[in-house]
């Protein structure tokens, strides 16, 4: 840790010390500065082709011109029903069941050599075998989104609860909690804050799936929208979908955070 008297830059580079917070903004904003300078000036300036790269006000008014008809909000909300629905389903199961396998030997020993068998496995291969078992509805979107989360969400929370302090559990013991009560009772509070953190690592994972969820079959949505506009090679579009992913997964990730300072304000 730096002395109260150090300098700004002994402060920024200090392994883990604070920084002053109008610092931190700058800096992001001076990165989102770089970039769409660069993307700027590679297009405005003619260095590479529109073909390929599309000028970044062509995005902002084919945005401007799907809002209008109102068909980019059909779209952003057919993409969020389905990552929603598929990670809220993957997370509810995964939690108590990730508990119950850190926690318990005989449950990992049954669970873990098949989930890390599954968990290897290509989404995207699975696919054909999703359209054949469930169909070609939300149903089988959201199955894309689960398996993409699931069993990732697994491993991470069974970790998370395993790194809980045997003296903590120990202490609850002394001071007459029970055995059945240990896993909801010490276990899930003292592993909640890196559970909330598996829950939004994953949640990114859950949006980088979308395009495949979306891939077959579907009439709506950014994954489509973005293969919709592949297949006329109209590269706005497929800019505008990916940043609006992009920019739905950066809110979804503010969320977790607040969510965690929230309800877990001793590990903030």
């Amino acid at each position: 840790m730096a002395p109260p008297t150090a300098s700004l830059w002994q402060r920024l580079t200090t392994p883990f010390e604070d920084i002053p917070k109008e610092i931190g903004i700058a800096a992001g904003v001076l990165i989102w500065a770089l970039v769409i300078g660069g993307w700027a000036i590679a297009t405005y300036g003619g260095y590479v082709s529109d073909t390929f790269l599309p000028v970044p006000d062509a995005v902002v008014k084919r945005f401007m011109k799907l809002a209008e008809d109102g068909s980019i909000w059909v779209h952003i909300w057919s993409s969020v029903e389905v990552v929603l629905l598929g990670f809220i389903i993957s997370s509810l199961i995964s939690v108590p069941l990730g508990l119950y396998m850190g926690t318990f030997n005989i449950v990992k020993a049954a669970l873990e050599p098949f989930v890390n068998f599954v968990r290897y496995l290509p989404v995207t291969s699975l696919v054909p075998l999703f359209i054949l078992w469930i169909g070609i509805g939300i149903e089988q979107r959201v199955t894309v989104i689960f398996f993409g989360t699931f069993f990732q969400q697994l491993v991470m929370i069974a970790d998370a609860s395993r790194s809980v302090s045997r003296d903590l559990v120990n202490a609850s013991y002394t001071l007459g909690t029970k055995r059945s009560e240990a896993v909801w009772h010490v276990i899930f509070p003292a592993a909640l804050p890196s559970i909330l953190d598996t829950l939004r690592v994953t949640m990114g994972w859950a949006w980088t799936y979308l395009v495949v969820a979306e891939l077959v079959a579907a009439t709506s949505g950014l994954g489509y929208l973005s293969l919709k506009a592949m297949r006329g090679f109209q590269v706005d579009t497929i800019f505008l979908a990916v940043a609006l992913i992009g920019i739905l997964g950066l809110i979804s990730d503010l969320l977790f955070r607040l969510l965690r300072r929230w309800v877990t304000p001793w590990a903030a």
